[in-house]
Protein backbone atom coordinates (compact mmCIF):
# COMPACT_ATOMS: atom_id res chain seq x y z
CA UNK A 1 0.00 0.00 0.00
CA UNK A 2 2.86 2.68 0.94
CA UNK A 3 4.40 2.02 -2.64
CA UNK A 4 0.69 2.79 -4.33
CA UNK A 5 0.98 5.85 -2.06
CA UNK A 6 4.52 6.84 -3.24
CA UNK A 7 3.69 6.03 -7.26
CA UNK A 8 0.42 8.15 -7.04
CA UNK A 9 2.34 10.83 -5.04
CA UNK A 10 5.75 10.68 -7.99
CA UNK A 11 2.81 10.25 -10.65
CA UNK A 12 0.93 13.40 -9.01
CA UNK A 13 4.57 15.50 -9.05
CA UNK A 14 5.41 15.11 -13.06
CA UNK A 15 2.52 15.94 -13.85
CA UNK A 16 2.00 18.96 -11.73
CA UNK A 17 5.91 19.81 -12.97
CA UNK A 18 4.92 19.06 -17.14
CA UNK A 19 1.50 21.80 -16.52
CA UNK A 20 3.46 24.10 -14.70
CA UNK A 21 6.41 23.77 -17.28
CA UNK A 22 3.63 23.94 -20.32
CA UNK A 23 2.57 27.02 -18.35
CA UNK A 24 5.91 28.41 -18.21
CA UNK A 25 6.52 28.00 -22.00
CA UNK A 26 3.08 29.53 -22.81
CA UNK A 27 3.89 32.31 -20.36
CA UNK A 28 7.18 33.52 -22.19
CA UNK A 29 5.65 33.25 -25.41
CA UNK A 30 2.43 35.71 -24.08
CA UNK A 31 5.00 38.08 -21.86
CA UNK A 32 6.15 39.40 -25.38
CA UNK A 33 2.74 40.24 -26.34
CA UNK A 34 1.07 40.76 -22.92
CA UNK A 35 3.18 43.68 -22.08
CA UNK A 36 2.31 47.17 -21.31
CA UNK A 37 -1.44 47.82 -21.72
CA UNK A 38 -2.08 45.19 -23.98
CA UNK A 39 -6.31 44.80 -23.86
CA UNK A 40 -6.91 40.85 -23.40
CA UNK A 41 -9.16 41.43 -26.67
CA UNK A 42 -6.41 42.33 -28.44
CA UNK A 43 -4.10 39.42 -27.85
CA UNK A 44 -6.98 36.68 -27.90
CA UNK A 45 -7.88 37.97 -31.40
CA UNK A 46 -3.33 38.19 -31.68
CA UNK A 47 -2.98 34.73 -30.53
CA UNK A 48 -5.57 33.39 -33.69
CA UNK A 49 -3.38 35.02 -35.84
CA UNK A 50 -0.49 33.23 -34.39
CA UNK A 51 -1.88 30.14 -35.16
CA UNK A 52 -2.17 30.69 -38.95
CA UNK A 53 1.03 29.65 -40.27
CA UNK A 54 0.95 31.37 -43.23
CA UNK A 55 1.48 34.36 -40.96
CA UNK A 56 4.78 33.40 -39.31
CA UNK A 57 7.02 35.52 -41.43
CA UNK A 58 4.67 38.19 -41.42
CA UNK A 59 5.59 38.33 -37.60
CA UNK A 60 9.07 37.49 -37.87
CA UNK A 61 10.05 40.29 -40.88
CA UNK A 62 7.26 43.43 -39.99
CA UNK A 63 8.19 46.24 -38.12
CA UNK A 64 4.67 46.33 -36.30
CA UNK A 65 1.38 45.42 -36.70
CA UNK A 66 -1.97 46.77 -35.61
CA UNK A 67 -4.92 44.21 -34.45
CA UNK A 68 -8.13 44.89 -34.47
CA UNK A 69 -10.10 42.22 -32.72
CA UNK A 70 -13.46 42.89 -33.49
CA UNK A 71 -14.82 44.93 -36.92
CA UNK A 72 -18.19 45.53 -37.21
CA UNK A 73 -19.43 45.87 -40.83
CA UNK A 74 -22.94 46.37 -42.18
CA UNK A 75 -24.86 48.71 -45.23
CA UNK A 76 -27.97 48.53 -47.64
CA UNK A 77 -26.70 50.72 -50.15
CA UNK A 78 -25.02 52.91 -47.94
CA UNK A 79 -22.34 50.76 -45.40
CA UNK A 80 -20.19 51.82 -42.70
CA UNK A 81 -17.72 49.50 -40.30
CA UNK A 82 -16.16 50.18 -37.22
CA UNK A 83 -13.09 48.39 -35.13
CA UNK A 84 -10.72 49.62 -32.51
CA UNK A 85 -7.86 48.12 -31.56
CA UNK A 86 -3.89 48.21 -30.51
CA UNK A 87 -0.75 48.55 -32.63
CA UNK A 88 2.32 46.24 -31.17
CA UNK A 89 6.11 47.05 -31.84
CA UNK A 90 8.87 45.05 -30.76
CA UNK A 91 6.80 43.25 -28.34
CA UNK A 92 4.79 45.25 -26.78
CA UNK A 93 1.75 48.01 -26.89
CA UNK A 94 2.42 51.13 -28.23
CA UNK A 95 -0.88 52.39 -28.88
CA UNK A 96 -4.54 52.29 -29.45
CA UNK A 97 -6.02 52.08 -32.77
CA UNK A 98 -9.70 52.77 -34.47
CA UNK A 99 -10.72 52.05 -37.88
CA UNK A 100 -14.00 53.59 -39.68
CA UNK A 101 -15.18 52.80 -42.96
CA UNK A 102 -17.56 54.14 -45.55
CA UNK A 103 -18.97 52.69 -48.59
CA UNK A 104 -21.26 53.46 -51.78
CA UNK A 105 -22.77 50.89 -53.48
CA UNK A 106 -24.48 47.66 -54.06
CA UNK A 107 -24.02 46.13 -50.20
CA UNK A 108 -26.88 44.31 -48.17
CA UNK A 109 -26.13 42.34 -44.96
CA UNK A 110 -23.71 42.37 -41.94
CA UNK A 111 -20.53 40.56 -41.07
CA UNK A 112 -17.89 40.78 -38.15
CA UNK A 113 -14.44 39.74 -38.53
CA UNK A 114 -10.87 40.74 -36.85
CA UNK A 115 -8.02 42.09 -38.92
CA UNK A 116 -4.56 41.98 -38.90
CA UNK A 117 -2.23 44.94 -40.49
CA UNK A 118 1.44 44.31 -40.90
CA UNK A 119 3.51 46.87 -41.45
CA UNK A 120 7.19 46.28 -43.37
CA UNK A 121 9.38 48.66 -42.10
CA UNK A 122 9.29 51.88 -39.64
CA UNK A 123 8.57 54.35 -42.03
CA UNK A 124 5.27 52.12 -42.93
CA UNK A 125 4.57 52.36 -38.80
CA UNK A 126 5.55 55.73 -38.57
CA UNK A 127 3.12 57.02 -41.57
CA UNK A 128 0.22 54.72 -39.44
CA UNK A 129 1.27 56.09 -36.29
CA UNK A 130 1.35 60.00 -37.68
CA UNK A 131 -2.52 59.57 -39.27
CA UNK A 132 -0.58 59.47 -42.63
CA UNK A 133 -2.50 56.13 -43.58
CA UNK A 134 -5.50 55.31 -45.12
CA UNK A 135 -6.92 52.69 -47.76
CA UNK A 136 -8.75 54.81 -50.17
CA UNK A 137 -11.15 52.73 -52.72
CA UNK A 138 -8.25 51.13 -54.81
CA UNK A 139 -6.32 49.87 -51.96
CA UNK A 140 -2.66 49.31 -52.27
CA UNK A 141 -2.46 46.56 -49.58
CA UNK A 142 -1.73 43.10 -49.97
CA UNK A 143 -4.47 40.58 -49.24
CA UNK A 144 -2.35 38.09 -47.71
CA UNK A 145 -3.62 34.66 -49.14
CA UNK A 146 -3.69 31.26 -49.07
CA UNK A 147 0.19 30.22 -50.17
CA UNK A 148 1.95 32.55 -48.91
CA UNK A 149 5.40 31.17 -48.87
CA UNK A 150 8.50 32.32 -47.29
CA UNK A 151 8.55 36.00 -47.97
CA UNK A 152 6.17 37.94 -46.84
CA UNK A 153 4.18 40.02 -49.43
CA UNK A 154 3.69 43.68 -48.91
CA UNK A 155 2.22 46.05 -50.91
CA UNK A 156 3.14 49.51 -50.61
CA UNK A 157 4.51 48.61 -47.46
CA UNK A 158 1.30 47.05 -45.81
CA UNK A 159 0.11 43.41 -45.22
CA UNK A 160 -3.85 42.97 -44.64
CA UNK A 161 -5.26 39.60 -43.07
CA UNK A 162 -9.06 39.56 -41.92
CA UNK A 163 -10.58 35.86 -39.97
CA UNK A 164 -14.55 35.78 -40.46
CA UNK A 165 -15.71 35.80 -37.00
CA UNK A 166 -19.60 35.30 -38.99
CA UNK A 167 -22.37 37.21 -40.73
CA UNK A 168 -23.12 37.19 -44.52
CA UNK A 169 -22.73 40.42 -46.94
CA UNK A 170 -23.39 40.81 -50.33
CA UNK A 171 -21.22 44.11 -51.71
CA UNK A 172 -19.70 45.75 -54.60
CA UNK A 173 -18.96 48.88 -53.55
CA UNK A 174 -16.42 51.34 -53.26
CA UNK A 175 -15.09 52.93 -49.92
CA UNK A 176 -12.20 53.18 -47.81
CA UNK A 177 -10.82 52.59 -44.25
CA UNK A 178 -9.66 56.13 -42.26
CA UNK A 179 -7.37 55.16 -38.95
CA UNK A 180 -7.14 56.86 -35.86
CA UNK A 181 -3.69 56.20 -33.77
CA UNK A 182 -3.07 57.23 -30.20
CA UNK A 183 -0.19 56.39 -28.46
CA UNK A 184 0.12 54.89 -24.82
CA UNK A 185 2.23 56.85 -22.43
Amino acid sequence: MRRLDLRSILLISIVGLSGALQNDAQSALRQCISEEGATKRSLIALEKFKEVPRLKNYFKQSNAYAVFPNVVKGGIGIGGARGDGEVFQKCKAIGSTSMTQVSVGFQLGGQAFSQIIFFKNKSDTDRFTQGKFEFGASASAALITEGAATEAAYSDGVGVLTLSKGGLMYEASIGGQKFNFSPYK
